[in-house]
C-alpha cells in the first residue's frame, strides 16, 4: 500500500490532544479537524496509530467520498467501489453510519442501502455475496454522512480503541478509557511526579496515567484489530511493531501513581482492573475517604472525577462533595495542579477556587469541563 489518507476520530474537545498524539507518534500529514484527525501514510502508520493511539475511538481508511442527497446516489456511490479489494464471499460485514444535517436522516436505512450495494456488487462481480454479522466481523465499514456529503470509509480497529480489554466489570457511569487517557493528557503530567486520583472509581485514569508512564501501547492489551481480518494484513510488519513495543516497555513506574474511593467494591474492580493491565503491581490503589486524603508532598497532579448530579435533585446533596474539594485542596495539596472534570458547572461553583484553564470537553452527549486549579 502507497501513501493512503486515514481518519482517527475521538470525543468531541480531545482532537487538540489526539493531534499532538499522533505527530509524537511519527506520523505524517497530520491536520486536525471536528470529530477527529487525519493522517497520512502506509500501512505502517494505520497499524502504529491502532497500537499506541491512547485517545482515538476508531482508524478509519477513506475509500471514496461523493454527494448524496438520495438512497439512489448512495447506492450507485458504494457501488462504485471496488470492493472485490477488500471482501469475498467467504467474508462477513458490517455496517456503522454517522448523519447529520443531510436529506437522508434514518441511520438503519443508510446502513441497510449501502449493505445492498456492497453485496449486490460483489454477487455480480464472483457469483456470490458475503453475509452479514454485526456482532463480530470481518470487515467493518462505516459511512459518514454530513452536510449531503457521503464518506464511506473502512474501519481498521474493529472494535472500538477504548476497549482496552482490561476493563471487564462495569461500574456505574465509568468513564472511558481514551476520555480518561485525554484526562490525563490535557493535565501536563510529565511523569516525573505524583500522580493523585482520590475518587478513583473502578481505576480507569490510575490505570491510563500508568499505561502512559510505563510506556505500554493500549493496542498490546487488546485481544484483535479488524485489520488483522483482512485480506492484505501484513502479519511480519505488524509482529515487528508489537516486538518494537514491548521493548520499550518500562518495569517501573518513574513516580508513584494513586488511586483511593470510598466504595470498598469499586476499589475490588480497580484492583481487578489494574491486573488486567498489567500495571497490578505498580499502581497503589486503597480504599479511604475523601476526608483523610494527604497527597505525598508537592509538586503533584490531582484529577478529580466527581459525580455530577445527572438526575433531579442530585444536585444540592452533592453541593457539600464539591465544597469539601475545595477546602482540601487549600489545606492540603500545596505545589499540586488540580483537575476537576465535571458536567456540572453550578457544581464546580461549590469549589470555591478560581480555575486557571477551563477546557470543554464532552463525555458521550454530556457536556463537560475539566477545570484547572494552580494549589501555590
Amino acid at each position: 500500500m502507497s501513501q493512503q489518507q486515514f481518519f482517527a476520530t475521538t470525543a468531541k474537545g480531545v482532537e487538540e490532544v489526539l493531534a499532538a498524539e499522533l505527530t509524537r507518534s511519527g506520523l505524517s500529514g497530520v491536520v486536525q479537524e471536528n470529530g477527529g484527525v487525519r493522517f497520512a501514510g502506509g500501512l505502517e502508520a494505520a497499524y502504529r496509530a491502532n497500537l499506541w493511539s491512547r485517545t482515538a475511538s476508531r482508524i478509519l481508511m477513506p475509500l471514496a467520498e461523493f454527494p448524496c442527497q438520495s438512497p439512489d446516489e448512495l447506492y450507485q456511490g458504494v457501488r462504485a467501489i471496488r470492493w472485490t479489494e477488500f471482501l469475498t464471499p467467504a467474508h462477513t460485514l458490517a455496517v456503522d453510519c454517522n448523519l447529520r444535517d443531510s436529506a437522508l436522516t434514518h441511520s438503519g436505512f443508510v446502513a441497510l442501502k449501502t449493505k445492498d450495494a456492497v453485496v449486490d456488487e460483489l454477487r455480480d462481480r464472483l457469483g456470490s455475496r458475503p453475509s452479514v454479522d454485526t456482532k463480530d466481523p470481518d470487515l467493518r465499514i462505516n459511512v459518514r454522512l454530513f452536510k449531503n456529503r457521503c464518506t464511506v470509509s473502512l474501519d481498521l480497529s474493529g472494535m472500538p480503541l477504548d476497549r482496552r480489554g482490561y476493563r471487564l466489570e462495569r461500574h456505574e457511569a465509568p468513564l472511558k478509557e481514551n476520555l480518561a487517557a485525554a484526562l490525563v493528557e490535557l493535565s501536563g503530567w510529565d511523569c516525573s511526579t505524583p500522580f493523585v486520583d482520590p475518587m478513583c472509581g473502578t481505576g480507569t485514569i490510575a490505570i491510563e496515567a500508568a499505561l502512559k508512564a510505563l510506556r505500554i501501547p493500549p493496542g498490546l492489551l487488546r485481544g484483535s484489530f479488524g485489520f488483522q481480518r483482512w485480506p492484505g494484513f501484513d502479519k511480519k510488519l505488524w509482529q515487528r511493531l508489537v516486538d518494537e513495543a514491548r521493548q520499550g516497555v518500562l518495569s517501573a513506574l518513574p513516580a508513584p501513581v494513586f488511586g483511593s474511593d470510598i466504595s470498598h467494591s469499586a476499589v475490588a474492580m480497580a484492583h481487578q482492573n489494574a491486573r488486567r493491565a498489567g500495571v497490578g503491581d505498580l499502581v497503589t490503589l486503597g480504599r479511604g475517604e475523601l476526608a483523610e486524603l494527604t497527597p505525598p508532598p508537592g509538586p503533584g497532579v490531582l484529577v478529580f472525577n466527581p459525580p455530577y448530579g445527572k438526575r433531579l435533585g442530585e444536585e444540592e446533596a452533592l453541593k457539600p462533595l464539591y465544597k469539601q474539594i475545595g477546602d482540601i485542596l487549600k489545606q492540603r495539596c500545596k505545589g499540586y495542579n488540580a483537575y476537576l472534570f465535571t458536567g456540572n458547572l453550578e457544581l464546580a461553583k461549590s469549589v470555591g477556587l478560581k480555575a486557571s484553564r477551563r477546557i470543554v470537553l464532552f463525555n458521550g452527549p454530556i457536556e463537560c469541563r475539566l477545570l484547572k486549579y494552580e494549589m501555590y
